[in-house]
Formats: structure tokens, sequence, C-alpha cells
């Protein structure tokens, strides 16, 4: 599938800024099954994007602006050509050993409530790790109710499995704590997601989990949607959760009474010689 996105975040200030600093993990990379055909970022106001990659290997780029700034626009568009590979992460970068991805961070602690359900979970469906992660996803996605009212960036895994409510970044968070609570590594992806339904115009981008499997390796589940990710997910960036995978973060100074629109389109394209 060739997937077409176009990316919007647009930042409002009622009181000009002064500066603005931000890191942007917008860009995907190409490993087996997932090709970048083209893909550029533009920020309406004159400044210079750094490129580097982090430390997990994403591809990353830095800005620096100073205002005074009204208004500010972020504006990705690219396509890409994406492979259903049941799942399985193959030819991406690993800059770590899967081990590191048992680190719990403040997003993805462990509290009782989660704890249980990964034993229950385990218990019900016995040794086998791929099956117990495939559990675990499902029970998340017939257990916790999609809503975007109730939390925010900084709601933690245990604040939304108490809730039972919540977005694809609390769903993803629940089913990492759960996943390391159990020995195995997990961990934070964002990226884009095709909707089979047809619905292009999306509030903001989506994410997933990636835990560890043995003689497997890396394999990607999406409890939001309760499968394995397919040609529909575009991968961007990985990390031990959302804050270390965030596609946008950064700092203001001034700027006072920001609003915050995020526009994004995702849909599929045509490719040449295609009907």
């Amino acid at each position: 599938m060739r997937l077409r996105i176009v990316h919007d975040t647009v930042y409002r200030y009622e009181n000009p800024a002064m500066s603005v600093i931000q890191t942007l993990r917008l860009t995907p990379r190409n490993y087996d099954g997932q090709y970048v055909q083209s893909w550029h970022i533009d920020v309406s106001a004159d400044c210079r994007l750094a490129a580097h990659e982090d430390a997990f290997g994403n591809l990353a780029h830095t800005f620096t602006i100073d205002g005074p700034l009204d208004e500010l626009t972020v504006h990705v568009a690219g396509e890409v050509d994406t492979i259903d590979m049941s799942g399985v992460v193959s030819g991406a970068i690993e800059r770590f050993p899967s081990t590191l991805f048992l680190r719990e961070t403040p997003l993805t602690r462990l509290d009782p409530a989660i704890a249980d359900l990964a034993m229950q979970t385990k218990a019900a469906s016995g040794q086998d790790t791929l099956t117990l992660l495939h559990a675990l996803m499902a029970r998340l996605n017939r257990e916790m109710t999609f809503d975007t009212d109730p939390t925010h960036a900084a709601t933690t895994a245990s604040e939304a499995f108490a809730l039972k409510r919540g977005v694809c970044q609390d769903l993803t968070h629940i089913f990492i704590a759960a996943a390391r609570s159990l020995g195995v590594p997990a961990r934070y992806v964002s990226g884009y997601f095709h909707r089979a339904d047809g619905v292009s115009e999306q509030d903001a981008g989506h994410a997933w989990a990636e835990a560890y499997v043995p003689d497997l390796g890396w394999v990607a589940f999406d409890p939001t949607n309760k499968i394995s990710a397919t040609d529909a997910h575009l991968r961007v960036a990985i990390g031990l959760d959302y804050l270390s995978a965030a596609p946008v973060r950064g700092a203001r100074s001034g700027g006072a009474g920001e609003a915050l629109q995020v526009r994004v389109h995702v849909d599929q394209a045509m490719r040449q010689g295609q009907n």
C-alpha cells in the first residue's frame, strides 16, 4: 500500500511568543516492509531545521525561532510504501538490547490493577509469549473505551486504566506496563494509521506498541484496533513511552494563551501505472 500523509501542527498565541525551540520526530525510516518515497517538513517561520538521530535511532529535527510570533505551523507531507509483515519488525535500526525496554517510566509505571490484569491474562493464555501478547491486546481492546476527553499527554497508564477510557497513547502505555511486568520487553511506537472505514481526516497521529518475542524479535501490537501492525501502519519513532517518541516536543518564551490545532490526513495514494 502507498500511504499519503499530510500533517499540520498549528500554534496560535494570544500574546506573541518571543522564542520557540522544538524537536520533531516526524520523519519515518526505511526498514523491511516500509519504504519512504518522498517526505518533507516545512516550518512557517524562518529557521534552520537541524537534522540528527536521537538515542533510539529515530530521525529528528530541531529548530529555534526568535519572535515575536503570533502563529507557527509545522507542515509535514510525504508518501511511503508499506507491506504487511504480520506485525514482525525486521531491518529496523536497533541501538539497544531488548532488555532496555523493560525499564519503567513515570508514564508506564506499574500499579496493582495493571499487574493483576497481566497475571490474569497470563494464567488464561498459557506460557507462549506471542499468544500471551495477543490475549493482552484483545483484553485491553475489550475493557478500555476509546475516548478523547478524559486524558491528555501526561496521563499515566495507571490513571487511564482506572478510568477504563483513553486514546491510543493510553492503551499503548497500559499494554507496555503490563507486558514489562511479565518480563516481556515492550516499547512505544508513534506513527500513522490508515483507517479501513475510509475516514482520512484525523485529529492526531497514531500510537501502538512493539514487544520482544523469542524467535521472532520485535512484533507490533495495536490494542486500539486489536490487530498486529499491517500495511495500514506507518512507523515513525520508537521510545520507552510517549515522551521519548513524541512527534513534537518543545518550549517557548512568552506566548501566553497558546491554542494548538492538529490536522492529520492519511489516505492511500495511487502508484505510477495504477488505474
